[in-house]
């Protein structure tokens, strides 16, 4: 049985490897339309090259703002600091609560390890938002149900 400590930062390390993958996806999106963008050749057919070259070109700002937010997600948790147990909820605890537990980190949603399920929230989430600053033995209700907060990591 692991300690609470470092189910926190295995946690964190499952975070990290979900934005790391993610940033992997956008490279890799983002490298073959740069390739596609190289070798589209003026064709006889004048528009439909412009509409190719438009169309790259669009998907090139998405991948962008997509990339932009994995920077946003490598900010949140470079500041992450897994230390001692928190007196109240905030970013980087472990809350177990009547209904699940969860990480208070980013959003990815599940994370199994070691068979049991906890789902990693982001603080500005519905349920993160009704999380931050509580402490353990607080109640809240969340669609409609009341949900105690039995420990907090």
């Amino acid at each position: 049985m692991m300690n609470y400590l470092e189910l926190r930062k295995i946690l964190l390390e499952q975070c990290a490897v979900f934005v790391a993958d993610r940033e992997r996806t956008i490279a890799q999106i983002i490298n073959s339309n740069q390739q596609g963008l190289s070798s589209e050749t003026k064709s006889s057919a004048g528009d439909k090259h412009e509409t190719g070259r438009a169309m790259l070109q669009l998907e090139m700002e998405k991948a962008g703002q997509q990339l932009e937010g994995v920077y946003m997600l490598k900010r949140v948790l470079a500041k992450m600091v897994i230390g001692d147990k928190p007196d109240v909820i905030k970013l980087g605890s472990l809350i177990i609560t009547s209904q699940a537990t969860y990480f208070l980190a980013i959003s990815v949603g599940e994370i199994r390890i070691a068979g049991k399920t906890y789902y990693a929230i982001s603080p500005s989430s519905p349920i993160g938002k009704l999380l931050l600053g509580k402490k353990e033995k607080d109640t809240f209700v969340f669609r409609g149900k009341s949900i105690r907060i039995d420990k907090v990591y």
